[in-house]
C-alpha cells in the first residue's frame, strides 16, 4: 500500500481532531480509537526498523505509551500520523541502541505474517542477502532507506519524523544505497 493510501486509511478515523481532543482530556474510548487507527502501520514501520517480531510488539506498545503520555504536547502542526511515526522511529532507534549494547549484534530479520507477500519472481537468496545488508546499515541510514524506499515517505516527512534536516535524510539514503550496492555487488556478479 502506498504512503498516500495509508494516509487516507488513517484519515478515515471519524474526526481525528475531535478524538485527539477527547483523548487529551482522558477519554479512554477516544484513545483506543486513535490506537486502533494507527497501531498496525506503526507496528509495520517498527518491525522493519528492528527486524524482530517480539521486539516490534514491545516497541509498538512503548510507542503508544509515549504517544499518550505526550499527547498534551501535540499541537497539530503536523499530521497526527506523522507525529506518531516520529515517536515510533525515536522509540525504535533508542530500543535498538539499547539492544545492541546488551547483545552486540542484530537478530536475523524475520518476515511478519501480516506484511505484504514479496513477489515470487525474486530470488530468495537475493531477498535474504538484501535483508542482511539492510540490517547491517547504521541505524540512521537504515531508517532512511526503510522509510523512503520501502514505506514511501518523502524526505521532508522523514526529516520531521527523525528530527533531522531534509538534506540529512537525502544524504543518509544516498549513503545507504551506496553501501547496499557495495555489499550486494559480489552477488550481482554471481547472478
Amino acid at each position: 500500500m502506498t504512503h498516500a493510501a495509508l494516509a487516507a486509511e488513517a484519515s478515515t478515523v471519524p474526526d481525528e481532531r475531535f478524538l485527539i481532543a477527547r483523548a487529551q482530556r482522558g477519554d479512554r474510548d477516544a484513545a483506543r480509537s486513535l490506537y486502533d487507527a494507527h497501531a498496525r502501520r506503526v507496528h509495520r514501520v517498527v518491525f522493519r526498523l528492528c527486524g524482530d517480531e517480539e521486539m516490534a510488539q514491545d516497541l509498538t506498545q512503548d510507542t503508544f505509551i509515549r504517544v499518550f503520555d505526550k499527547l498534551s504536547s501535540f499541537r497539530g502542526e503536523s499530521a497526527f500520523a506523522t507525529w506518531v511515526h516520529r515517536i515510533a522511529v525515536t522509540v525504535t532507534l533508542n530500543g535498538l541502541r539499547k539492544e545492541r549494547r546488551l547483545k552486540r549484534g542484530a537478530d536475523d530479520l524475520d518476515v511478519a505474517n501480516d506484511l505484504p507477500a514479496p513477489s515470487n519472481d525474486v530470488d530468495p537468496d537475493l531477498r535474504s542477502k538484501l535483508r542482511a545488508a539492510i540490517e547491517a546499515l547504521p541505524p540512521g541510514s537504515r531508517a532512511s532507506v526503510i522509510l523512503h524506499d520501502i514505506e514511501g515517505y518523502t524526505h521532508a516527512e522523514i526529516g520531521e519524523m527523525l528530527g533531522i534536516a531534509e538534506g540529512t535524510s537525502k544524504a543518509r539514503l544516498f549513503d545507504a544505497r551506496n553501501r547496499l550496492k557495495k555489499t550486494l555487488a559480489a552477488y550481482a556478479r554471481d547472478v
